[in-house]
């Protein structure tokens, strides 16, 4: 069958180019499930995979889009039948392996994890890599000993996708959360998400000078990584904890060992991209009973395939709020037309 996908190449002068064509079935990779995509994410990586940055793409041509959510068309596998509606996020999927900018997927069926009955594809996808990211993080604090009843939780780059997932998950479970924000514009919103406290970034981002200040915070969920990650650490109070998710402000962050060794502060990292599938499902299922998508929807925007090789460098520069979610089937005239708000 001939079905739409945003397909990424390297033209006759070297440069990456994406465009919408036709492709057939069998230009897919191997799988044993087949899926019709419904809605896909739009992420970071994805930005990186559109514009040939970070070396995440290592042949062409190229479908990208790490998360997406659909129906079974075909399979071999005991775990899916037709028609069964899943969700796929991570195992190098838009990275190493076509994904989900396409109206078609042919993954392996362990990626997979049948969507939750309190979610459809398109609330599947307002949550999507970051949301599940989110989820994991919070399920680690808790296992760390990071109940509501230790103190804020601080939430960085919280206008952002993953960043915003967590204020309102967070929230949603009764920890007073604190977000952290470039945007001011954004207040309001992530006031409606749960947010009790807003700190605008820049007063973070003041270097101190020490190795460290006042404790301030439980812990901390962290998707911004580089100098902001060094000052959070500064001022987690005794015992606490900091997750870390992200690299939007940098992979690399200079700091002391003084919050570990005096304050007994862990830092640990969370990885969505390999987790089994019973993590996966559980991490889920509670997201799933958690997530509110009508508070949620001032903060996602939608877009078509045509839309994105646009908006992956607005996306690696900062330039997105919150979630883009795509719909791979094409416009119609008569169409409403597409959200374009980015949560602003």
């Amino acid at each position: 069958m001939v079905f739409r996908a945003l397909v990424t190449d390297r033209n006759a002068s070297g440069e990456i180019v994406s465009s919408v064509r036709s492709v057939e079935d069998a230009e897919l990779p191997a799988g044993n499930v087949l899926v019709a995509v419904e809605w896909a994410g739009f992420n970071y990586k994805d930005g990186l995979a559109l514009t040939g940055k970070g070396n995440i793409v290592r042949a062409y041509p190229h479908v990208a889009g790490v998360d997406f959510a659909g129906r079974v068309i075909e399979s071999r596998n005991y775990r899916y039948h037709t028609g069964q509606a899943v969700i796929l996020t991570g195992w190098r999927v838009g990275e190493t392996r076509w994904g989900g900018f396409a109206e078609r997927a042919r993954v392996d069926a362990e990626w997979l994890v049948p969507l939750p009955r309190r979610l459809s594809s398109r609330t599947a996808m307002m949550l999507g890599t970051a949301g599940l990211t989110a989820m994991l993080a919070i399920n680690r604090l808790k296992e760390d000993g990071v109940t509501p009843n230790r103190g804020d939780i601080l939430v960085t780059g919280a206008s952002g996708g993953v960043g915003s997932l967590a204020v309102m998950l967070l929230a949603r479970l009764g920890y007073r959360v604190v977000a952290v924000t470039g945007r001011p514009e954004q207040s309001e919103h992530l006031a409606r998400l749960g947010a009790s406290e807003i700190i605008d970034r820049r007063e973070l981002l003041e270097p101190s000078g020490k190795g460290l200040d006042g404790e301030r915070w439980a812990a901390a969920i962290d998707p911004v990584g580089g100098p902001l990650l060094t000052e959070v650490l500064k001022k987690i109070r005794y015992g606490g904890a900091v997750a870390s998710i992200g690299l939007a402000g940098g992979a690399k962050f200079d700091g002391s060992v003084l919050p570990f060794i005096l304050r007994n502060v862990t830092l640990f990292g969370i990885d969505s991209v390999m987790q089994p599938y019973e993590a996966r499902v559980a991490a889920w299922e509670r997201m799933a009973s958690l997530f509110v998508p009508a508070a949620y929807e001032p903060m996602v925007s939608e877009a078509r395939l045509e839309d994105l090789p646009a908006e992956a460098e607005s996306i690696l520069a900062g330039g997105v709020a919150g979630r883009v979610i795509v719909n791979p089937k094409p416009a119609r005239d008569n169409a409403v037309p597409l959200s374009t708000h980015s949560g602003a």
